[in-house]
């Protein structure tokens, strides 16, 4: 797809032709979901628009594919750009990310190699939604009973848990835990909450309550979800000593960051039987290679992080990255992480 745009003044943006690449466009509907003929009435140049539907696993793979872009759009964290790839990378000059957040961008290394770094807007409902899918999956077996209806299985094999009465645990209630927190109160369910800031007052305005302790949480919660930013401080929250706490029949369901549980300990958990199960939608490295054991284990409800993708989301993502390489070729970059 190519743009006709005019130059921006010096300095403002790429001065001659210009490349944008949208990466990760796995479905194939980046281009179909925004107008990018829009960046025709940009200024610089032409702007020629070429998505790449395949991972690229290396530094080198990225270099190879985007080495001649000045414009490249992420999908949320899927590629990741530390200082070393973006040193590798002196003809790029806007980077624009899905959403407002993006761990896996180095912002101070883009600074000092003059890249502009950009978001765009992102809608908390999807993963919410998606929380609740695992959810509802693991409690009634859906997986198990589909499958068996498919392939001419016995005809009910599995005893679902129920939902009304029992105790769901949130670990986080922010913008997205809280809304995972009035669906669990609207099933009728005792919900629960504990991060590192909450306070009981904060935890009574959602309307639910706050454990004493992130221990508390865990021994008393049938089902325990996780919503909380990775960091420093989240990194590895749930190890093997707060695993072992969980009820053999609870269950954990984890689509925020891999990071926040420690997955060696998750994967002894499920082997072992620590927990009746987990419904995932975030690994440490995705794609999730195909022997990963979390692709087979028997009491693991796994999807390939599917939190955000939802039409609503993607057509907001690449009509706002237009618009962002739109403002910043115009010389007046909007949205700017940096």
């Amino acid at each position: 797809m190519t743009a006709s745009a005019t130059a921006p003044e010096p300095g403002t943006g790429p001065s001659a032709a210009l490349r944008c690449a949208v990466l990760d466009d796995y479905q194939g509907v980046a281009l179909d979901l925004a107008d990018w003929s829009a960046l025709a009435d940009a200024g610089a140049g032409a702007v020629d628009v070429r998505a790449l539907r395949t991972p690229l696993r290396s530094e080198d793979e990225v270099v190879e594919a985007i080495g001649d872009c000045e414009i490249v759009v992420a999908m949320r964290e899927r590629t990741p750009f530390p200082a070393s790839l973006l040193a590798r990378l002196p003809r790029l000059r806007l980077l624009v990310t899905s959403g407002m957040r993006n761990a896996s961008i180095d912002l101070a290394a883009a600074a000092r190699h003059g890249v502009t770094v950009c978001g765009t807007a992102s809608n908390s409902e999807p993963p919410v939604e998606l929380t609740w899918a695992l959810l509802l999956g693991l409690a009634r077996n859906v997986v198990t009973e589909s499958t068996a209806m498919r392939t001419g299985g016995p005809w009910q094999s599995t005893v679902g848990a129920d939902l009304h009465g029992r105790t769901l645990g949130l670990v986080g209630l922010g913008r997205i835990g809280s809304r995972v927190a009035r669906v669990g109160l609207a099933f009728g369910m005792d919900v629960v909450a504990w991060s590192p800031n909450l306070t009981a007052r904060r935890a009574a305005e959602v309307g639910v309550r706050a454990a004493a302790s992130k221990e508390e949480l865990l021994e008393g919660s049938d089902f325990v979800s996780v919503h909380l930013v990775l960091s420093d401080r989240t990194r590895g929250l749930l190890g093997a000593p707060e695993l072992r706490r969980m009820r053999p029949t609870a269950y954990l369901v984890n689509t925020s960051r891999a990071g926040l549980v420690d997955q060696a300990a998750l994967l002894r958990a499920l082997d072992e039987n620590w927990i009746a199960g987990a419904g995932l939608d975030v690994y440490e490295q995705e794609p999730l290679p195909a022997d990963a054991a979390l692709r087979t284990l028997p009491n693991v409800l796994a999807l390939p992080h599917l939190g955000y993708v939802t039409r609503r989301n993607y057509e907001g993502y690449f009509r706002e990255a237009v618009a962002d390489i739109a403002a910043y070729l115009a010389g007046e970059p909007v949205r700017q992480l940096l």
